[in-house]
């Protein structure tokens, strides 16, 4: 097929969309955490944008995307974008050039590893910080990647994932449980308030990564046509209904007040939960998704913070990594082709057996994503140090890692 000039356009739109949403997350995370930890986690944001962007360029693409062997990983043919065409088309986008496809992506690999800072906020130190994506990247979501999008053995057996909810959320939400839990709690955890110290830089992060997520989701259509249009208005109706049950349950709580760190969370539990169905589903079945999605994140949050005492410092685990999985589950529930012709139906639709497959990509997304975080995390303290000294971690990572202050000398902590 020829380029195509306005589906072309719409991806490279969708690209940059998709890249606000980093500095976006840095916000999110800097925002709901301790001012004197602010920079820290806005530097890990950023920094890893640099780090993993040249990291894509180098290796990645070619890795996740070139021929395959065997169906684990892709070759090296495309190693620097080497021979990734600039005026014809990849099978993968047959209307857009290849290095469009190829620069849309770059912002996936790039911001998946980087979900995962929210769970280690606080204790990592940056050294750790700068070789745990690198690693992560090249050990998880490279080969995973490569399994259900680079037409890998996943794919073979029939798993799809529209735009990331097995590739992305679950992966890093279950690596982001094994963070916390292998970097134990933060100091005083559960005897003082770890207090949120700039809501609403968090509710401006929360904007722009719900305006870029129009990009994450519909951009997967790589096209501008119904199916693009289509996953805007799940992905909206998803989000908001999320959104409205975080609210809903808010109030209820024991304050009896409907606060905006509630809002935030459920809009972005739904999008991430829509993420990977949002091609393959109807606006009235995203509603319903949107109900499981906010009432499975916020329980978890409850079971797993406030409960079982894990240190998950932003609920990465709840808030991407279970509304990942339900989304992903979903497909063999209501995908209809109706919606996608050439997504699968799933069982209200005459089609039992894209759940069990489903269920087969997530477990290994989970197994991966879980498994791999653990290894890596103990190679690399068993290397340098993973977590800051105490007494840095008191004084606050802005200071003991990146030598500045957000604020000024005296702006409290």
């Amino acid at each position: 097929m020829a380029i195509n000039a306005g589906d072309t356009s719409w991806v490279l739109i969708s690209t940059a969309l998709v890249m606000l949403m980093i500095p976006a997350l840095g916000f999110f995370g800097a925002g709901l955490i301790r001012s004197k930890n602010s920079l820290s986690i806005l530097m890990q944001t950023f920094s890893g944008l640099a780090i993993l962007t040249v990291l894509w360029f180098v290796i990645g693409f070619t890795l996740v995307y070139a021929p395959s062997y065997g169906g684990f990983i892709g070759g090296l043919e495309w190693i620097f974008f080497n021979g990734v065409p600039f005026e014809e088309p990849l099978d993968y986008a047959p209307t857009i050039p290849g290095v469009s496809f190829a620069t849309y992506q770059m912002m996936f690999a790039v911001i998946t590893p980087l979900l995962i800072t929210g769970a280690f906020a606080e204790r990592l130190t940056w050294n750790a910080f700068f070789v745990f994506i690198i690693a992560w990247s090249i050990f998880i979501y490279y080969p995973l990647a490569h399994w259900v999008w680079g037409k890998g053995w996943l794919a073979d057996l029939g798993v799809v994932d529209f735009a990331g909810g097995i590739v992305i959320h679950t992966s890093a939400g279950m690596g982001a449980l094994a963070a916390a839990l292998v970097l134990g709690r933060r100091k005083n955890f559960g005897r003082s308030i770890m207090v949120s110290h700039n809501i609403p830089l968090a509710v401006i992060g929360a904007a722009m990564l719900w305006f870029g997520w129009f990009g994450f989701n519909a951009g997967s259509a790589l096209s501008a046509g119904s199916l693009a249009g289509n996953t805007l208005l799940v992905s909206q109706v998803a989000s908001a209904t999320s959104a409205m049950v975080w609210i809903i349950l808010s109030w209820r709580s024991k304050t009896e007040k409907p606060n905006i760190t509630a809002a935030i969370t459920g809009a972005i539990a739904g999008l991430a939960g829509v993420t990977p169905a949002s091609g393959f589903i109807s606006a009235q079945a995203a509603f319903f998704l949107g109900i499981v999605l906010g009432l499975a994140s916020y329980y978890m949050v409850l079971l797993l913070k406030q409960r079982l005492k894990l240190d998950d410092a932003l609920d990465v685990g709840s808030v991407h990594g279970i509304t990942g999985i339900i989304g992903s589950l979903a497909i063999g529930l209501v995908a209809s082709s109706l919606i996608n012709p050439s997504g699968p139906n799933g069982l209200l639709y005459g089609n039992a057996a894209q759940l069990g497959i489903q269920a087969l990509g997530v477990a290994v997304a989970a197994v991966l994503g879980f498994g791999g975080t653990v290894i890596i995390m103990k190679v690399i303290n068993a290397v340098m140090a993973l977590r800051v000294r105490e007494v840095e971690e008191e004084v606050g990572l802005d200071i003991t890692e990146q030598g500045e202050t957000a604020y000024g000398e005296d702006w409290g902590v």
